[in-house]
């Protein structure tokens, strides 16, 4: 193979890169998410999407409706998240504080590798459920936008604002006083 041909083989294969980076960027910005989390972030108290998926700290699998009357914390993480790393022991603490007050903390495990999530769940003494959302479809309809990420959900499928990375310390300890209060009146 000549000069003039490896180059134009190699311009083309550059160019196809290109294609594909520009391609995974479009999609990633056309996500038909986002206005979720935006939305509870403006104040508003949109429903939260419910899903079902597959279980990483046990068999079978979890549906979040399952857990309505209860206050869940829903946080998107995954191994390879240095942040989610820092964060796993809050979680862990809130989780076995609080769920004898029907405060449930789950983990969705986005985008990641079953076995390297049950390795940090191991390595970050994680006992609260976990649920896997391998190809992130449940992570887009919430809109998330990084890991660690992390919503709350009230007794009525209601989604408090957003919180992004670790703000979780400094969430619980302002609306605490209203989850000790219990459920509003009225139907949940």
């Amino acid at each position: 193979m000549g000069y003039r041909a490896r180059l134009a083989a190699q311009g083309a294969a550059i160019g196809l890169v290109a294609l594909l980076f520009i391609l995974l960027a479009w999609s990633l910005l056309h996500r038909d998410g986002g206005s979720l989390a935006a939305a509870a972030n403006r104040g508003e108290r949109p429903t939260a999407p419910d899903f079902t998926l597959d279980r990483i700290d046990r068999d079978g699998k979890l549906t979040l409706s399952s857990l309505r009357g209860k206050v869940v914390v829903v946080n998107y993480w995954a191994s390879y998240c240095y942040p989610c790393r820092a964060e796993a022991p809050f979680l862990e603490d809130v989780w076995r504080r609080d769920r004898g007050r029907d405060v449930v903390v789950l983990g969705v495990d986005w985008q990641d590798f079953r076995g390297d999530a049950r390795r940090f769940m191991r390595r970050y003494d994680v006992s609260f459920p976990v649920v896997h959302d391998g190809p992130g479809d449940v992570g887009f309809d919430y809109g998330i936008t990084g890991l660690p990420e992390t919503y709350v959900i009230d007794w009525g499928k209601r989604l408090a604002p957003v919180f992004t990375q670790r703000v979780l310390a400094w969430l619980f300890h302002r609306v605490r006083p209203r989850f000790d209060a219990g459920p509003p009146p009225g139907p949940a």
